[in-house]
């Protein structure tokens, strides 16, 4: 099994780069944040896109959601629903027998930083719930917090920037401390150039210059049988790079309960 999140900062601008990675990268579950467009409006190979169960929540040009499920992977056909922190369409939700996914667009903090406090008291709640139903949990997407202090180039380290504060980097380690997994740190703990956002000026990305913000969280007996996570800095022309985590098969059937104590 593979599961994405990718910030796509547009999906009808990156229409082609989207459906191309999908046969290149093969993912099973896909995440999207940033998709700027409401159902209505999208265009029509995305809205019909063969072989996948979709969600598309989105409205205008702001913010927005999706899930993309592939068809014959293996498994359970999703029911889509949305969970009641969601506002601004930020939040979407796959349950897929056992195993719920989660694609979410945390609030950067700048236009009112009393969402984005509010939005991870919420979610952290809601995941706390999940956790304690059994079966597996994955949270994917743009979280707006760069976790440690070397998930931040030191070209772009700043005091009291939104992102790196101690009080934001302390909400998103409560969420984890419920018994989630950083799945892309699992797997590289000791490299300090592991970004997957980079402003778009002075060839930032070329030269992996960046900010690590977007995450693939798991239960911790979903995270025991992840192969690998990557951040793909070369895929794309949105200032975020997909996330991409794979997992060997095996029973989905293990209680969150019993993974997830500390």
């Amino acid at each position: 099994m593979k599961i994405a999140t990718w910030n796509v900062n547009g999906v009808r601008a990156r229409r082609e780069q989207l459906l191309e990675w999908l046969d290149e990268e093969l993912p099973d579950i896909v995440c999207l944040q940033e998709i700027k467009v409401g159902p209505d409006k999208l265009p029509a190979e995305l809205a019909h896109l063969p072989g996948w169960d979709t969600l598309w929540h989105g409205t205008g040009g702001y913010s927005g959601v999706a899930l993309l499920v592939r068809q014959g992977a293996g498994l359970e056909p999703p029911r889509f629903s949305h969970p009641p922190f969601d506002f601004e369409q930020r939040a979407a939700v796959a349950t897929l027998g056992p195993l719920t996914v989660a694609s979410l667009y945390v609030p950067n903090g700048g236009k009112n930083y009393d969402d984005k406090v509010r939005f991870y008291d919420r979610l952290t709640a809601w995941a706390d719930r999940e956790l304690e139903r059994g079966g597996h949990l994955v949270l994917a997407g743009d979280f707006n917090v760069a976790l440690e202090e070397r998930d931040v180039h030191p070209k772009e380290r700043k005091v009291n920037a939104l992102g790196q504060r101690p009080e934001e980097r302390q909400m998103l380690r409560i969420l984890l401390e419920l018994g989630l997994t950083d799945l892309a740190r699992l797997h590289a703990p000791e490299d300090d150039e592991l970004f997957t956002w980079w402003a778009p000026w002075r060839n930032l990305r070329q030269r992996n210059i960046g900010w690590r913000i977007d995450y693939l969280l798991a239960d911790r007996a979903l995270a025991q049988r992840s192969i690998d996570c990557r951040s793909l800095r070369e895929v794309g022309t949105s200032d975020h790079g997909p996330v991409v985590a794979s997992f060997t098969a095996g029973s989905s059937e293990t209680p969150r309960s019993n993974a997830t104590g500390s």
